[in-house]
């Protein structure tokens, strides 16, 4: 029988986790989260102020994009829950309460806006584009308007999103440059940078 602790420590090893920073994986994983959640919000705002060619192209992108946020998401979760990779949280009482909330409201949110995006464009009965690859459709055509409706939803948990993501980076910065702890460091993606403080 394998021993779980070297197991552990071996993911650990191989991930570059120290245990007092987040391993590489993890971090690669949660900026990538940030920069598709990024980009596909400013191609979904902006769209509609270019002609229909590069429109087409942008929303095309950001489906792409939304189709690989969810296997990003996919494998965060998994990571997270995978045995050894989980790191000791820096606050205490209600802080910690709070800190855990946003971010298991975040990951709801995040798998929420990808089935909705799934599901507006499968119920128009399209394939949903994936980098010039169609993913057929698994469902009957809705309504206009249920699907504007579905539409209209994703829109709006698409800024929620952004403005949790918001309060969540201006909350690391004000951990960073107030309390002056190493909440916003320990996920830097250069550990050289994590290392110099």
């Amino acid at each position: 029988m394998t021993d779980p602790n070297a197991s552990d420590t071996v993911t650990r090893i191989v991930a570059a986790d120290d245990g007092t920073a987040y391993d590489n994986v993890a971090v690669v994983l949660h900026w990538a989260t940030a920069l598709i959640v990024l980009v596909n919000f400013l191609l979904a705002e902006t769209w509609d102020w270019l002609g229909k060619p590069t429109a087409r192209l942008m929303q095309s992108t950001h489906m792409s994009f939304g189709v690989l946020l969810a296997v990003i998401i996919v494998m965060r979760i998994t990571w997270r829950l995978l045995p050894g990779h989980q790191v000791s949280s820096l606050e205490r009482g209600w802080g910690r309460i709070a800190s855990k909330l946003v971010h298991y409201l975040l990951y709801t949110l995040l798998l929420s806006e990808v089935t909705l995006g799934l599901l507006v464009q499968w119920s128009r009965g399209h394939p949903l584009p994936f980098f010039g690859v169609g993913i057929p459709t698994p469902l009957a055509t809705l309504p206009r308007a249920q699907r504007h409706e579905l539409l209209q939803i994703h829109n709006w948990v698409a800024w929620a999103i952004v403005l949790f993501a918001l309060g969540h980076a201006l909350a690391a910065l004000y951990r960073h440059y107030v309390v002056k702890d190493r909440v916003l460091v320990r996920m830097l993606p250069i550990r050289g940078i994590q290392e110099a403080r």
